[in-house]
Parts: structure tokens; sequence; C-alpha cells
């Protein structure tokens, strides 16, 4: 059953007041961005919301933890508080529903390097006690460490927008199970992309690190935080001797393990996404060893690093200032999985730009960037009547595909970080 917003909803009495409005090349106006990402956000609400599963329809399970982030920021930089009171209920609902969906995962990487996740629902049986036979990803946890730490994200940014403890140990669980990932060592540390041990890439390792220095900032027992500072410390130092760091400062898919054990860079390509999950890892992890600068833990290296690949990746990925993705091309389709990804980027690169240590040209450059591609997506990328919004920023809305929940959570993370820009 789709969660319809009906006139009497708390979400629409929120909304409806906020019109959407074209954006001008220009603007900046922070009142204006929240108007027309409050009516995306009614959009994802209305037409894909699930509210017995608590999931998002025409998007997969790893998507469905992204759009649960989208709305979280949302509420953290714009909503009011009847707005924030009822995305507390859709947080509420899906840590309720969404463990309970029987289904199960698959992966796979084609030639180019793109990932399809492949989540099939199961119908629930039950045995003769009338217990459910196959219980879902119960806990946020299944066989892919990518998986988990994208809800491992999603639960500590809605523990940040409604303090709910249960949130917060959530993420806690779900990185204890992401620890297992390290075992049986390879490359000299870092974490599996999945239990099959089979493949290192880029983005578990980085979502690794986001999550741990996350928690370094959150957890409430102040020796769980130094552990979890370590960990962040020490996966960022792996990770960037690993050599999933190119030479052009872009991140490369992962790390191919050779007959003698060693590990180089798979030359794979450069998705958006996982030059983004790190931007926001990085500002993690200096807020956690600024909060332990006393113990000379600091690192001044953290932000001027993030910034360098921010700013390797605008150049890689940007057309006419606008970005892309290679899988785009040539009006291509992006699977189920490369729709999310130019979001992460969005989003993670409003985590940096927000960063007070930044320095201000940088900061000023990746303002205008955001407002530039928050502006194409609103005034080329969305269809009209029922603002949803499509795969490829610069339009139309159509190229790609028909939009999804993904499409439009994505270009909803661009939005949500222009309304933090336009702030600044």
């Amino acid at each position: 059953m789709v969660r319809i917003l009906g006139a009497g909803s708390l979400a629409a009495r929120a909304l409806v007041f906020m019109s959407a409005r074209p954006f001008s090349p220009q603007a900046a106006d922070k009142a204006q961005y929240a108007a027309n990402t409050a009516s995306a956000v009614n959009t994802l609400q209305g037409q894909w919301y699930d509210d017995v599963d608590g999931l998002w329809n025409s998007t997969g399970w790893w998507n469905s933890a992204n759009l649960l982030t989208t709305l979280a920021d949302f509420a953290l930089d714009a909503a009011s508080d009847a707005e924030k009171s009822e995305l507390s209920s859709v947080f509420a609902n899906t840590f309720t529903n969404a463990q309970k969906v029987a289904q199960t995962a698959s992966k796979v990487v084609n030639a180019a390097g793109l990932v399809t996740s492949t989540y099939s629902k199961m119908p629930l049986t039950f045995n003769l006690t009338g217990r459910a036979e196959f219980n879902g990803f119960a806990g946020f946890i299944n066989t892919f460490y990518d998986d988990e730490g994208w809800w491992a994200l999603a639960w500590i940014r809605a523990f940040d927008v409604t303090g709910t403890a249960a949130y917060l140990a959530m993420a806690e669980s779900i990185f204890a199970d992401m620890q297992t990932g390290t075992q049986p060592a390879a490359c000299g540390g870092g974490i599996w992309w999945s239990k099959d041990h089979t493949y290192k890439n880029a983005i578990a390792n980085e979502l690794y690190l986001s999550v741990a220095a996350s928690l370094a900032n959150r957890a409430t027992d102040a020796k769980a935080r130094a552990q979890y500072l370590q960990i962040a410390a020490s996966q960022w130092a792996w990770f960037k001797a690993s050599g999933m760091i190119n030479s052009q400062g872009t991140i490369n898919d992962g790390l191919a393990i050779q007959a003698d054990g060693t590990c180089v860079n798979n030359n794979q390509t450069v998705w958006s996404y996982n030059q983004g999950v790190v931007l926001g890892g990085l500002v993690e992890l200096h807020r956690a060893q600024a909060a332990a600068a006393s113990n000379g833990t600091a690192d001044a290296s953290l932000i001027p690093a993030a910034a360098a690949i921010a700013n390797a990746a605008i150049a890689k990925l940007s057309t006419a200032g606008i970005l892309h993705e290679s899988c785009e091309a040539g009006g291509g389709n992006c699977g189920g999985d490369g729709p999310t990804f130019k979001g992460v980027f969005l989003r993670n690169l409003h985590y940096l730009q927000q960063e007070p240590t930044l320095d201000a040209a940088t900061a000023g450059a990746f303002k205008a960037y955001i407002l530039q591609n928050a502006n194409s997506i609103w005034n080329t990328d969305r269809v009209a009547g029922s603002n949803q919004l499509g795969l490829v920023w610069s339009g139309p809305p159509t190229a790609g595909g028909a939009p999804t929940a993904a499409t439009h959570g994505s270009a909803m993370d661009c939005l949500v970080a222009a309304i933090a820009a336009a702030a600044a």
C-alpha cells in the first residue's frame, strides 16, 4: 500500500503552504530552495513510499536507506517543527517495518563496472509455532557490507533529527557486523564488499570510515567513542595508501588482488558516489579528532584532503558545471543502482561545504557548484505537474528512462544541499 499524503495529513498541512517556484539562474534564497525541496518531499512520499514495508517503491533496499538519509538531512536543514514531526513518523515506520520484509539480495558487476543490485521479496511463511521462517534483513544486516553501511548512516542521521536512542543503538549494532568484514585480512587492511570475501571496493571501505567516524562523534560511552575514533583514523590511513585514489586524485571502484596477494587499483569506473562518501567521512573524522585534540590526535590534513578529492571529482564528472554519471552518456541507462550515485556525492559535498575550517574560497566554489546543479534540476529535470525529478540533471526528466524514487531522491539530495549552501 503506497502512502498518499491526503489533505488532512500532517505532512500535507506542513508542506502545502510552501509553493514550488522556478529557480532563477542566480537564485541563492534559502526559502526558495526549501519550498521547492518540500514539494519534492511531498512527491516522494505521496507517489513512492509504502507504509506497509517502510520502503520506497521503484527502487531497492540500499537506495531506500539513502532516501531516509535525504529526508533526515532535509529535516535538519530546513523543516519546521510540524514537518519534523511527520518525518519522524516515517523514520519510526521504516525502522519497525523495513527489517521485517522477507527478501534476498544479490549483486553483479557488468563490464563497465556498474553494480546491479537485485532484491527479491519473498512470500512471508510461518512454521507450525507461528514463527516467521524468513525474517528478511533483521537488524538491517545482510550479506553486503555496503548495504549495512548505508543503513547505519541513515539511522545516525535519523538520530540527529529525533534523538531516538534506538536509532543510534541500531547504527552501532550494524557497525559491529561491518567489523567482521575485516577478516580474513587482505590488501593490508580495510573490509570486504560482501561476506563471500571476493572484492575490496571503495564504497564499502568509505562507508566503514564514515560510520566509524560518525559514531565517534555520537556514541554515549566515552570508551566506545575512543574506539570508533581509532578505527576511523586507521581506516583512513589505510584507504589513502591503498591505491584506490588514482593519479588524477579521483577514486576508482576498488582493488584487484594479485596472485601474490598484493593489491592494486583496478582502474574501474570513477563513480560519483565513490568520490562522495569519503568527504563526509573525513568531515566527521576531523570533528572527532578536533574534540580529542587535547590528546594530540588532530590531523590538519583531513579537510584539505577532502577538498582535493571533491575538486578532482567535479573536474572529472561535470559538463558545463553540471554533474553527470558516465552511464548517462548517449541516453544510457544507469540501472537500479546508478541513479542514486550523484545524490550521494552532492550530499557529502554539502557536509564538506558547511565545514567551518574549509577555506573560504573553496567553500564559495562548492556553494556555486551546488546551486548551479540545484537550479538545473528544478528548471530542466522536473516533470511539470508531478514534480518528479529525473536521472540527468541537465534534463530532460525522461532522459535515461522515467523518474523513479532513486532518481528523484538523488536530485533531492542536491536540493537539500542547496538549502544549506544558500544560507551560508
